[in-house]
């Protein structure tokens, strides 16, 4: 027996906005279709969805929630219609709606900062209500550049007086003795990708006078044994590259008034063989803890060139065959 068929219809207000709903040369559209099985039809003002109930009520709700992320002026990318699609199979599309909703910050351009997905609408929302926060998962997901704008926001706010960066220096064994230069400039090709978003955030004039009246400080993470942090922000990143050692000293830092968050992707550990990741030993022992939280990020939380995306899945699917 066939199942029931139905129809429905959505009034566009515009060309453009129908332009703005099936992307250049119909390519939003195209990854609807090919996803969920119904007939779509636009005419003038109007789009018609023809099919078996349940994937009618699907693509009504996603087209619904697309037009409303539209007319608030969101511009959609071909990532956002795939993350969409997947949530509107399991009617969640409406999930969107807030995501996009309220911004965190704005970089120092005046241009605002909000989540792309709702991977990372989780980690921030896990950030602001537990002190100790593990963001695990693939590059380009975004996991140390929010982590840095909370930090920032924090800071702002006065709700920490001071922001901690730190990162294990595993590319020279922890040991900095035989690079050339100062501290500062021994440690800034480590540090880059933190100073890039806190760049992006403050400015760069306004990081320097933080710097230098140390309310930022950026280290390397030999350089935190022996102190406990009150009233920071602590963000550790590249955290696969902890010894087991080295994550029990950095989270054992953690003072009063103080939130730290773990960032790294289990897939990228450069110890030398042998030598267990911190960061996997912690998943391990820690998971039971309800205070901390855990936040895992996937590929459709990338948030970079689609291409990326495409090369983290088949380099997974790869790992996968050779286990």
């Amino acid at each position: 027996m066939s199942e029931q068929t139905t129809s429905i219809r959505i009034s566009l207000q515009s060309a453009g906005e129908a332009q703005a709903l099936f992307g250049p040369q119909d390519g939003f559209l195209k990854i609807i279709e090919s996803e969920i099985a119904a007939i779509i039809d636009s005419r003038e003002a109007e789009l018609t969805v023809r099919g078996a109930e349940r994937e009618v009520d699907m693509l009504g709700q996603l087209f619904n929630v697309l037009l409303s992320l539209i007319r608030s002026g969101y511009v959609l990318s071909d990532r956002d219609i795939k993350y969409a699609v997947e949530l509107a199979k399991d009617f969640r599309a409406d999930q969107l709606l807030d995501l996009f909703k309220g911004e965190i910050t704005t970089t120092f351009r005046g241009k605002p900062i909000r989540v792309k997905t709702i991977g990372q609408k989780h980690y921030v929302t896990t950030i602001k209500k537990r002190d100790i926060v593990f963001g695990i998962g693939p590059a380009g997901t975004g996991k140390t550049y929010l982590a840095v704008v909370l930090a920032v926001t924090a800071l702002k706010e006065g709700s920490v007086k001071k922001i901690v960066l730190t990162r294990p220096a595993v590319e020279a064994g922890e040991s900095l003795g035989f690079l050339p230069g100062d501290l500062q400039e021994k440690v800034d090709p480590y540090l880059r990708p933190l100073y890039d978003a806190l760049f992006d955030v403050m400015g760069p004039d306004q990081v320097a006078k933080a710097l230098e009246r140390g309310i930022i400080e950026i280290a390397p993470l030999a350089y935190m044994r022996g102190r406990t942090l009150e009233d920071s922000f602590i963000i550790l990143d590249e955290a696969q590259n902890t010894t087991p050692e080295q994550m029990k000293m950095f989270l054992t830092r953690l003072g009063f008034g103080s939130k730290m968050v773990i960032t790294g992707d289990v897939t990228q550990i450069d110890l030398p063989r042998g030598k267990k990741s911190g960061l996997n030993e912690a998943k391990a022992i820690l998971s039971g803890i309800e205070e901390l939280g855990f936040v895992f990020f996937g590929e459709q939380d990338v948030v970079r060139h689609s291409l990326v995306q495409k090369i983290i899945v088949a380099y997974d699917r790869s790992a996968e065959n050779l286990d």
